[in-house]
Formats: structure tokens, C-alpha cells, sequence
């Protein structure tokens, strides 16, 4: 039996949804604010939820944020309002509500919208990762606000990054909801036919990827395409790995073509440029395992989840998001450990290198303290002196780092001691 979790501080509204709903064979969850949906969120996945958007205690947009954030949003939602306004209802679907209905929701309207977001959870057990899960970190912040810039633009955008990146990600935010969305898989299309992609596009976006890969042919097609979007009132998204001014120099790249769809261009970082996500990422990762039924509930050690953080990841969030896969179905125990993530690490044959230059003629002790030195230095310089931080990162408690620190000889600047 599907289950519906209905969030709404008005009583009756609460008791009119779940006697519709029960009389239709759903089962219903009732809370009356966040709080209550926080945490039947946490006891389980419902198949649906509709939320209300005005709740005194926290507001639906602000929970729909949370759970978007958290990896929770893994589930249709159905936002409500009495008086909601058009850039309410975009905004809840940018963050990735399913769909707004208005006060007082009709009831075949009601049952037509719920039917059509319930087959949609079904068809989409583990959603595509969103910009709001991507991280916290201020160079997530800072390209979430260029792209905040660039949304409403009609112009081609040229989004650059290294492969595995999820690039995608930010394609989708700004791509206006409700509107077609065209990514073909094989960009053949583009020598074949061009304005086939374009009219499948119209009034919606095209998004290409790893276009540094395109032929001759297909940079035709491509160049065609961008001097007819106006005409098909379609937004052009591009997406590469490859340095297409190199290219271009090369005599690889069409130079028109390189001219005509970079008036835009913003750059996606790297995993390594915010490791500190690396954590809540891979438990996002791990939990849609557990939802999708792929693997038995399980979590990560604190230490495993430190071991995920420092590892460069050249793979990015492709990498990452299949090494969490890999561990979910191979560790033995329902705790993640620290051992079973080193295995993994080094089935991808780039363990970690040793810190260059440790002397290892000298005594052990001698010798434990010049790695300890090393070891905690990078992790201050890691963490931009935050010593918050630095302890989280080593798994010690502060007032234990900075006896260890000193005992070290190692001297914090006031900026380290902050």
C-alpha cells in the first residue's frame, strides 16, 4: 500500500486530505508542522508528500531545503498554499518539489496531481543529484550565485569541469521548470539532424555534453543550432572536460563555434575543492542505496568517512558515488569501517602518497613524531587554520589536539587559534 505523508498545521485540512486519500486505498501520515514531518521522514521514505508551504514553526520551502540539502528529498512532493504566488511555486519546483496545488485544492485536480507524482517516484527511485545537495562548502556557495546570475539569460552557457563532476547538476538549475528538457546521449544527432533536437528543445533547453569530443560534422551541426535558438526560443547548455581554447588553437575546435557558445561560461569545481562535503555526499550516496532497497541499512565509521574526505577522488562525484556503491554491497558488518574504505582506495591503484622527505634512519619515536608534524601541518593547512575543524578531520577532541600540537612543537598563528 502506498504511503502518503500529509504536512499541514490546519486540522481540518489535515482531516479532509487523509479521509480522501484513505477512501482511495492510500495509507496517510499525518503532522501538523515540520517538526512532526522531520521526523516520519526519519522513520522512513513515504511514497508522497504533500506539504504545506505556510507552517508557523518552519515554513514547507525552508523543509523542502532541508531535505533537498540532507539527501532526503528522495521522494515526490507536492507543495500547498491558499495564497501562493508564481515565484513561490518556481522556486519550490527549482529545488525539486514535483508539483503546487492551490488552495482549496479541487478534489479530481487533488487525486489527478497525486496519482501523476506516485508513478513518478516509481519511475525515478534515485533521483539525480541537485546543486542543493551538492554541498555547503563557499565554492559551491559561489557557484550556485553564477548561476543564480545566468538563469534567466537567453544565451548560450558554456559550463566547464573536470570528468565526473556531475556537471549536469548545474545545467538542470538553470533550466526553467515545466519546460522541455533535451540531453541526447549519442551527439551524433548533431551531424544527422541538427534541428531535430532543436524542435524537440523548443521553448526548453538543450543541454550537450563533452562537446571538446565533437567532429567536424558535428561542430557544423552545432554551429547551425546556435544561430537558430532564437527561432525555436531555446536555451543552448554546453558542457566539457577538454580546454576548448587549446583546441581552438590546435585547429580542432571551429573558432566561430567556440565564439558563438562561450559568451557564458562558468566553471564547476572539482570534488577536491570542497572535500568538506565529501562526507554528507557519501552518505547521500549511501542512503538512495539503502531507499532504492539496493542494500541493507548501514552507515559509515567517523574514521571511514575522514579516509573519503582525504582522498583526492580524480574521478570526482562519479568516483566517489561508485566507491560508496562498492562498499554498501561488499562490507560485512552494518558499520562502513575504516579498513573496508582503505581496500577500496586501493583497488583504484592511487593510495595515498607518503609525505616526501620523512626521514626513516631515525628512531621510532623520533621518526613518529616527524610523521606527526607533517601529518598534522597538512591538516591545519587543509583546513585554512579552523581548528574546529582539524579536530573533527583527525578524530581528536580539541583540548587533546592542541596538547598534541605543542608537545609537537608545532606553533599556531593567531589566525590557526581562532
Amino acid at each position: 500500500m502506498q504511503q502518503i505523508l500529509v504536512v499541514d498545521d490546519e486540522i481540518g485540512i489535515r482531516e479532509l486530505l487523509s479521509e480522501i486519500l484513505r477512501d482511495e486505498g492510500y495509507q496517510v501520515r499525518l503532522a501538523e508542522n515540520a517538526g512532526q514531518a522531520r521526523t516520519l521522514r526519519g522513520q522512513g521514505r513515504p511514497d508522497l508528500v504533500l506539504l504545506d508551504i505556510w507552517m508557523p514553526d518552519t515554513d514547507g520551502i525552508t523543509l523542502l531545503k532541508e531535505w533537498a540539502s540532507a539527501g532526503l528529498l528522495t521522494m515526490p512532493v507536492v507543495m500547498m498554499s491558499g495564497h501562493g504566488t508564481i515565484d513561490t511555486a518556481v522556486e519550490a519546483t527549482r529545488i525539486g518539489a514535483y508539483d503546487f496545488l492551490e488552495k482549496p485544492i479541487a478534489l479530481q485536480k487533488l487525486l489527478a496531481t497525486v496519482g501523476r507524482a506516485l508513478r513518478s517516484g516509481e519511475q525515478q527511485v534515485k533521483p539525480t543529484l541537485m546543486l542543493a545537495t551538492l554541498g555547503r562548502a563557499p565554492v559551491v556557495a559561489e557557484l550556485k550565485q553564477r548561476l543564480e546570475r545566468v538563469a534567466n539569460l537567453k544565451s548560450p552557457l558554456l559550463l566547464t569541469a573536470e570528468p565526473g563532476t556531475g556537471v549536469e547538476v548545474c545545467a538542470k538549475f538553470v533550466h526553467q521548470p515545466n519546460a522541455p528538457w533535451v540531453a541526447p546521449e549519442n551527439l551524433g544527432a548533431l551531424a544527422e539532424a541538427p534541428l531535430d533536437l532543436l524542435s524537440q528543445a523548443r521553448e526548453g533547453t538543450l543541454f550537450l555534453h563533452e562537446i571538446g569530443d565533437l567532429n567536424r560534422v558535428e561542430q557544423k551541426g552545432l554551429l547551425l543550432v546556435a544561430g537558430k535558438l532564437e527561432k525555436y526560443n531555446t536555451r543552448l547548455i554546453c558542457a566539457t572536460s577538454r580546454p576548448l581554447p587549446e583546441l581552438v588553437a590546435q585547429g580542432a575546435f571551429d573558432a566561430r563555434l567556440y565564439g558563438a557558445i562561450a559568451m557564458v561560461t562558468v566553471h564547476m569545481p572539482s570534488l577536491r575543492e570542497h572535500r568538506e562535503d565529501i562526507p554528507d555526499l557519501a552518505n547521500l550516496f549511501l542512503l538512495r542505496s539503502i531507499e532504492a532497497k539496493e542494500v541493507a541499512p548501514r552507515h559509515f565509521s567517523t574514521a571511514a568517512l575522514n579516509a573519503l574526505r582525504n582522498y583526492d577522488w580524480p574521478g570526482n562525484l562519479n568516483q566517489l558515488e561508485s566507491a560508496v556503491r562498492s562498499l554498501a554491497l561488499t562490507a560485512l558488518g552494518e558499520e562502513i569501517s575504516l579498513g573496508d574504505v582503505n581496500q577500496a582506495l586501493q583497488l583504484f591503484g592511487t593510495p595515498p602518497a607518503m609525505a616526501p622527505g620523512l626521514p626513516l634512519d631515525l628512531p621510532l619515536r623520533e621518526a613518529r613524531d616527524a610523521f606527526e608534524r607533517v601529518y598534522f601541518e597538512h591538516h591545519i593547512a587543509q583546513e585554512g587554520g579552523n581548528m574546529s575543524r582539524v579536530a573533527d578531520s583527525v578524530g581528536l577532541e580539541r583540548t587533546h589536539l592542541y596538547r598534541k600540537l605543542k608537545q609537537l612543537g608545532i606553533k599556531l598563528t593567531r589566525r590557526n587559534d581562532e
